[in-house]
This record gives C-alpha cells, structure tokens and sequence, in this order.
C-alpha cells in the first residue's frame, strides 16, 4: 500500500468504488442515502475533538471528508457538477467575502468580519432572502438551531440590553410552565416548556455560551458518572435495580468527585 496518497488519488478510488465491478454497497448510494452518513461522521468529529486525540481526530476527519468527495462523485455522474467545481466555488466565495484579506477593505476585529460576512451574503443573495432569520437550516438541533435563529434576531437589533433581562425572562418562562404543571395541561405544558429552552438557548447566546455544546458535554459528564456508579455497585455484587437511592446518590457524589480529579 502507498504511504501518501494525493486528494485526487481519493477521489480516483471513489470513482472505481461507484463503477461497474468496483463496491455494491457503494454504486447503490444516494445523496438522499448519505444523509446519515453526514450527520454521524460529524458528530464522531466533535467527540475526537472532545477527546483530544490527535490520531483520533486524524482518522475521523478522514471519514468526514469522504462524504463530499462521495457526494461529488454521484453528481459528476449524473452531469451535474465536480468536486473542482466544489473546490472553484468555495476559493471564490472565500476570496469575496474575505475583501480585507484579498482586497482593500479594512477591518479591525472578528465582530466587524461578522458584519461584513452577512453583509456580503445578503448582496450575493439578493431578493432569494427576505426575512432577517432566513439561511437558518431547518434540519439543525433544536437548541442550536434556537441559538441561531436568536443571534440573526439580534443583527437586527431585536434583542435584550443585558444579560440580567435575559435570565428574567428565562425565570417568568419558568413560573409560566410550573402553572401549566400545575394545571395539568399537557398542550399548555409543552408550549411553556418549548418557550423555557427558548429562552435558556437565547442566554446561552447572549453569554457567548453555546446550548448545543453545553447540553451535550453535560450529557457526556452524565453517562461517565453513571457508568461509574454502575461499576462501584457491580464490586460490591449489587445491580442498580437492587441498590437504594441513597446509595447511588453516594457514588454519583463519589463519581463527581473522581471527575473533578480527572480520575474518570
């Protein structure tokens, strides 16, 4: 086997996969198939990232970067473009919107870039947008996709002053779903709790805290202390159904300690 291998060497082995006598399994794709693919190869990145494995991260990106070179060759065959013509149209539309890099426009921090990056999009985009949230994907996570759809907002100057506004609002959301528990109404309940996470993801954005990634580092911190709790009464011959609140409450202390100590 070749130790180095070139980007268009990738994209040679791509195309004998999809053609005749090459992969079943791969002539038979579909940019619609490849959907899952997609979503899965990029959040196996972030958990290289959250693991700090270079060798990991390597081996992952590498995943990652198969699907548009899989995307590319399933319309290179049905004539509808290249991964050159993928490569052209991403240098272009980052010389353009970069024009104090690779033009005379002068800016002077990465808020002023983010201006001029949306200010750019809109001319290219012409009438094709109409609505300040419009360019938001309907597909993303909901609490990204919440924290997206409050930053265009407040582009255009619709949002709070202060970080204290924010967390009142996140509060009276708060008291209005506790009266809906209360009231036992469950369509009630599902919008109060709907405008809650709403407005958790808007202080999040508000605090520059992303609610996507906090949400899923805390569900990551929980199932390794769950599983460290499993383990400790595993030693001790008792199965979680069997063991008291009380006890697993003691190793949940325990676990966040160890983690606290990086010892899980």
């Amino acid at each position: 086997m070749n130790s180095h291998y070139t980007f268009e060497q990738l994209v040679n082995i791509m195309q004998k996969l999809r053609a005749p006598g090459g992969c079943p399994w791969d002539a038979e794709q579909t940019h619609e198939s490849l959907t899952r693919y997609l979503l899965e190869e990029t959040y196996e990145v972030i958990e290289a990232i959250d693991e700090k494995s270079p060798q990991h991260l390597k081996e992952e990106l590498g995943d990652l970067l198969l699907q548009p070179v899989f995307h590319a060759a399933i319309a290179e065959e049905s004539g509808d473009f290249t991964i050159n013509d993928i490569i052209t149209t991403l240098c272009d539309k980052l010389i353009r919107r970069h024009p104090h890099v690779f033009g005379d426009l002068e800016i002077k921090d990465s808020a002023q870039q983010v201006e001029s990056w949306e200010s750019i999009k809109r001319l290219e985009k012409g009438d094709e947008r109409p609505s300040a949230l419009s360019g938001v994907p309907d597909h993303l996570p909901a609490l990204l996709k919440a924290h997206k759809i409050s930053e265009k907002a407040s582009r255009v100057g619709f949002d709070w002053e202060h970080a204290d506004q924010v967390f009142a609002k996140v509060m009276e959301e708060l008291h209005e779903f506790e009266e809906a528990w209360a009231g036992g109404d469950l369509s009630r309940m599902e919008d109060e709790l709907g405008d809650l996470l709403f407005s958790i993801a808007n202080l999040g954005r508000f605090l520059s805290l992303n609610p996507e990634e906090a949400l899923r580092k805390t569900i990551t911190r929980f199932q390794k202390r769950f599983s460290y709790v499993e383990a400790e009464l595993l030693l001790q011959g008792v199965t979680m159904q069997n063991a008291t609140l009380e006890e697993m409450d003691v190793l949940w202390e325990k676990a966040k300690r160890a983690e606290s100590n990086k010892r899980i």
